[in-house]
Formats: C-alpha cells, sequence, structure tokens
C-alpha cells in the first residue's frame, strides 16, 4: 500500500525560488516526521515549475527521494 499524507503543492516560475520553496516544504515535513519516525520524504516533479513535496510511507524515515511524474 502506498500511503502519502502532509502534501504542499509548489508551483514556481523561477529557479531561485524553487529551491527556497522545496528548502522550506523539506524543513516542515522534516519536523512532521520526527514524531512519528516512519515515514520520509518524497518530491515528486510533475512538470516544470510544479512539484508536491509529502510524507510517503514508501521512503524511509530520514530520507528524502525524488520522482519525475
Amino acid at each position: 500500500m502506498n500511503t502519502t499524507t502532509e502534501c504542499i503543492d509548489i508551483q514556481v516560475e523561477s529557479r531561485q525560488v524553487l529551491d527556497e520553496r522545496l528548502e522550506d516544504a523539506v524543513r516542515g515535513l522534516q519536523q512532521i516526521a520526527m514524531e512519528t519516525g516512519t515515514q520520509g520524504i518524497l518530491l515528486t516533479r510533475h512538470k516544470p515549475g510544479h512539484y508536491t513535496a509529502a510524507l510517503s510511507d514508501q521512503v524511509p524515515f530520514g530520507m528524502t527521494r525524488e520522482l519525475i511524474d
């Protein structure tokens, strides 16, 4: 079963803003993940400038993985 929770949608038009938003999203998700210690972070690129950052039970705790959709 693939479960994701705490999903953050990120849509930007510049690389600098993208980097800042991704870093902010990962930091926020890390804090939430520390509470349970069971999920890692999955960053998914859906198309240029459109990403999601989410906690996922398919990613080991303490890890961040990237996926191109």
